[in-house]
């Protein structure tokens, strides 16, 4: 499957012919310095701060400061475990910088994405200026055509034999920085590009029909046990040694030679092991404690890397988690309208599910179905309400972190709800050709309705029922499908490590892995309107109480 993946990577990105100045890639520095990694993060933030919407928008976008020395430069097209890559080599050659690639790992358990254990790298490559000078675009397209997101499958804790391109940061200001990377082990990566004062963490991401999007961290990459490495990656600090400056100072020949983990000042397994005592970084037995306050691991990133803001303003916080949610249900609306454009949901129901639904070798369905994106909005739904839940039950015993200055905090927070849920409204044309628009209230409440299985009209896709669902033209074995995958759509956690090609009497029998009897609650409305009128004290507003 990878060999026809990698070949279709040379395919979809063909090399045009560029003359030799523009595709030369002269090394002048034997290692990246701070100023280098600082210009490297003013470039991803400067990049993701835009609307480019595909790695070949990206570059072109006037945000790319090295746009017009590319001249005959290759069109890329990017998943989300090369992007990273794709900008991080390009800075390299645009600024004469040193670059290695880990471009070869082995693991055990089938596929390398979603292996139990962790992938050893067990080779590398660097990119050696032997005399000439480096062919850019083609060093770029060889990087491409083999890092994907086994590669990021390494133990963070690793010391032993090839070292992998990443370590784990510590969590605090500076560290989690743009061009971090997020890696999730249920086979996704973003890059971070932007980090605010509240020390949120704002990333992009590609995926498989090569789009680029954007949200914020949180719960939907999940925590990952240190031997699988998932989380927050900085790029590992390499040097070339070896080299020698010819007459113009290019540095020719040499190795790369990777910073080892105690090498690297701000290393650390926190992320992993917790801030309390933990020698067996058992991330299910974490504690993550600041300035003597136990915080959930997602809270606790946050203090972290703001350098310890700990106020929260619920108002403020529900509108930034509805418009980060919003964004991520209408880049779900893309998948979805293209799945019924290009005449998917008219074709018959395969007999069988894929044997992974969350990253399958069928390309339609890979192309096509949402489960691993939908997994990803639940999950941070399911978060956004226990946030919530938290914040209300602070605001009740008058925590001092909870900041907020009206008299009604119920009210406030249902006006704002409402405000937001309007704004956030997403209208799809129904298979009767009549628009359909949906709030984010409406959204939250069929949240676990909208089918990811892309042989379904677009009424299911969006979770329609009654008179809505009436113009969906599929049939009795579509309609016994939908009902069958419940489960699956119940269930936020994407579980790659279980067969999955149910039959439909498989689902109904409800056999290993098929999900779920019970989603998690998630009706934030609902949970705003049960809390009650909490006024501290007559006459007085709640500021520091």
């Amino acid at each position: 499957m990878r060999a026809a993946f990698f070949a279709a990577i040379f395919l979809l990105c063909p090399v045009l012919v560029a003359s030799a100045d523009a595709a030369s890639w002269r090394i002048k520095k034997d290692h990246w310095s701070e100023a280098d990694e600082k210009g490297f993060s003013a470039f991803v933030q400067a990049i993701g701060e835009t609307n480019c919407s595909s790695s070949q928008s990206c570059l072109r976008n006037p945000a790319n400061p090295f746009r017009n020395t590319d001249q005959s430069f290759v069109d890329i097209d990017v998943d989300c475990a090369k992007l990273p890559y794709l900008l991080r080599a390009y800075y390299a050659w645009k600024n004469g910088l040193p670059f290695g690639f880990v471009n070869g790992v082995s693991g055990e358990g089938g596929d390398l994405r979603y292996t139990k254990t962790a992938n050893r790298a067990t080779s590398r490559h660097d990119i050696v200026d032997r005399g000439g000078g480096i062919n850019g675009p083609n060093a770029l397209l060889e990087l491409l055509s083999t890092v994907f997101s086994g590669t990021y499958r390494t133990d963070a804790s690793e010391k032993k034999g090839v070292l992998s391109d990443f370590y784990s940061p510590a969590i605090q200001p500076g560290s989690i920085h743009p061009g971090t990377i997020v890696y999730d082990v249920n086979g996704h990566v973003g890059i971070v590009y932007k980090v605010d004062g509240d020390g949120r963490a704002y990333y992009m991401d590609a995926h498989p029909d090569f789009t680029i999007t954007r949200s914020v961290y949180g719960a939907q990459f999940g925590q990952s046990p240190a031997r699988l490495g998932g989380g927050f990656k900085n790029w590992r600090p390499m040097k070339l040694v070896g080299a020698h400056r010819d007459k113009f100072g290019v540095l020719l020949g040499g190795h790369i030679a990777m910073a080892e983990n105690d090498q690297i000042p701000d290393y650390s397994l926190i992320q992993y092991s917790g801030t309390q005592d933990n020698p067996k970084l058992d991330v299910k037995k974490a504690k993550w404690i600041y300035n003597d306050i136990e915080l959930g691991f997602y809270e606790y990133v946050r203090v972290a890397v703001s350098g310890g803001k700990m106020d929260y303003n619920p108002i403020y916080e529900m509108n930034m988690t509805m418009q980060t949610l919003c964004n991520d249900l209408n880049d779900r609306a893309q998948y979805v309208d293209l799945a019924i454009k290009d005449g998917i949901a008219n074709k018959a129901h395969p007999s069988r599910l894929p044997d992974n639904i969350y990253g399958s070798a069928n390309e339609e369905w890979e192309e096509y179905s949402t489960p691993s994106r939908d997994a990803r909005i639940k999950t941070a739904t399911a978060q956004f309400y226990k946030d919530m839940a938290e914040m209300i039950d602070l605001w009740i015993h008058r925590d001092p972190r909870i900041v907020y200055d009206g008299v009604d905090l119920r009210r406030d927070l249902l006006k704002a709800y409402d405000q937001k849920s309007q704004t956030c409204t997403i209208t799809y044309l129904s298979s009767g050709k009549r628009p359909v628009a949906m709030t984010f209230d409406d959204l939250i409440r069929r949240m676990f309705k909208i089918s990811f299985d892309p042989y379904h009209c677009v009424e299911l896709r969006w979770g329609g029922e009654g008179d809505e669902r009436a113009s969906c033209p599929d049939g009795k074995d579509k309609g016994k499908w939908y009902v069958a995958e419940q489960r699956l759509r119940n269930q936020p956690d994407r579980t790659y490590d279980i067969q999955m090609g149910f039959s439909i009497d498989e689902l109904n029998k409800h056999v290993k892995g098929s999900g779920i009897n019970d989603p998690p609650p998630i009706d934030i409305r609902a949970l705003i309107e049960n809390m009650g009128d909490q006024v501290p004290f007559q006459g007085m507003t709640a500021v520091g109480r």
